[in-house]
């Protein structure tokens, strides 16, 4: 399912949800810029989950086997210009193409303004960036010796996916749904478009060789969690602003009004 928008109104600018697309489309233009596709600002500035457990190496041999099976040794270099710690934070704004910048930030765009509708900027600031940092974690706790670069914002934008399930649980997200050989239009309950999303994470993680396809699902489910919990708790302290009124709401095509 591909989401194309949500019948929650948005009661204020989202400069913050705004100035991230905009920053991470920026990195993308100077990755482009860069020598060799980006391929060093993604080596420096990606999080490397083994340059992150053994913040000291600087360059380690590794073994591989190549196509007829012998083994070869090769210098990989682990330096980067800022500390291993902070690359947790820089890959959220990296991607490592179109496709994949697009369809991350699309997502963020869909659910991210109603989202810091009730966290206000500063605590939307704050979340997506844990959301971030608990995608991170998780992810290399998953595969800790991985010498690969992370990049991407998808970890963040899963915890904000995780706040937005909680935050508006009667929402419909009007979203292009693949049935066989067609395609159709048609607005699905926000908990069931993104259960099922949550799903595909965790069962991807599961059953998926590491590493495989090149994404890396257990960040998605590690930054959903860090989302939702954190909403759950400040819901529960009343630190967040309230919903909008079932008057401000707008009504997504064919859609009945299930109420707030």
């Amino acid at each position: 399912m591909f989401p194309l928008w949500d019948d929650v109104p948005s009661r204020r600018i989202p400069f913050v949800n705004y100035a991230i697309i905009a920053t991470c489309i920026l990195a993308f233009f100077f990755q482009l810029k860069a020598p060799g596709g980006g391929q060093q600002l993604v080596r420096e500035f990606g999080m490397i989950p083994f340059r992150v457990t053994h913040p000291t190496e600087r360059q380690i041999i590794v073994e591989s086997r190549n196509e007829r099976g012998f083994t070869q040794r090769e210098m990989l270099d682990l330096s980067s210009p800022i500390s291993p710690l902070m690359t947790m934070f820089t890959c959220m704004f990296l991607h490592g193409g179109l496709m994949h910048l697009f369809g991350n930030l699309w997502f963020l765009f869909i659910f991210g303004d109603n989202v810091e509708d009730r966290f206000g900027s500063l605590g939307f600031a704050v979340m997506y960036l844990v959301s971030g940092l608990a995608a991170g974690v998780l992810h290399i706790m998953a595969d800790s010796t991985s010498f690969i670069p992370t990049i991407g914002a998808s970890g963040a934008i899963a915890g904000v996916m995780g706040a937005y399930l909680w935050l508006y649980p009667h929402a419909s997200v009007m979203s292009l749904v693949p049935l066989g050989i067609f395609t159709r239009l048609m607005p699905v309950p926000a908990p069931l478009f993104l259960g099922i999303w949550f799903a595909i994470q965790i069962f991807s993680g599961l059953y998926t060789s590491s590493g495989g396809a090149g994404v890396a699902w257990w960040a998605h489910v590690g930054g959903f969690a860090a989302g939702l919990g954190m909403t759950a708790a400040m819901d529960k302290l009343g630190l967040l602003a309230p919903p909008p009124s079932p008057a401000e709401r707008r009504y997504a095509p064919r859609y009945e009004d299930r109420g707030w």
